[in-house]
């Protein structure tokens, strides 16, 4: 894209609540967090991060671009499994200090684990915990073998 893009300051509430500044807000590292959904079925995928590099990047490619907290570098969803998140829409809330990426994820996974959606556990609540909080899958099959397509590469969750 030939266009640079540069963020607005954030100067009043008005502006960054009712106008149309893009003014994110990001913490105190530099990351604002990021929920990204399938765009047809609304379905959750993941949460995540970006600092203002990824955010500028998605913007640019329409292809997600994320920060990795436990690499310290960013992360073009897809690159190296092919399974790349095309945007169909990015909106930000009120304040902006929260994305929400509206994905068609090509591939049909966004999890490194090989599962669709990185919300694949489900836990327990209300008299279901009385006896343990033991999660319990809501997927039980895998869409790509992470061995396969990742190899011996390090897991990038942090323990």
């Amino acid at each position: 894209m030939s266009k640079s893009i540069d963020f607005e300051a954030r100067k009043t509430v008005e502006q960054v609540e009712e106008g149309h500044d893009l003014a994110p807000k990001f913490d105190e590292h530099g990351l604002i967090p990021v929920v990204t959904t399938d765009y047809a079925t609304g379905e959750l995928l993941m949460h995540a991060y970006m600092n203002a590099e990824a955010l500028k990047k998605t913007i640019e490619l329409g292809e997600a671009v994320y920060w990795s907290r436990s690499r310290k570098t960013l992360w073009h969803k897809g690159a190296t499994s092919g399974l790349v998140q095309k945007v169909k829409a990015i909106l930000i809330d009120d304040d902006q200090d929260t994305v929400w990426l509206r994905v068609d994820v090509q591939g049909g996974a966004s999890c490194h684990v090989g599962y669709r959606s990185c919300f694949y556990r489900q836990i327990p609540f209300g008299k279901d915990a009385q006896n343990g909080v033991a999660l319990t899958f809501t997927e039980t099959e895998k869409v790509f073998d992470p061995q396969k397509v990742y190899g011996n590469a390090p897991n990038p969750t942090q323990l």
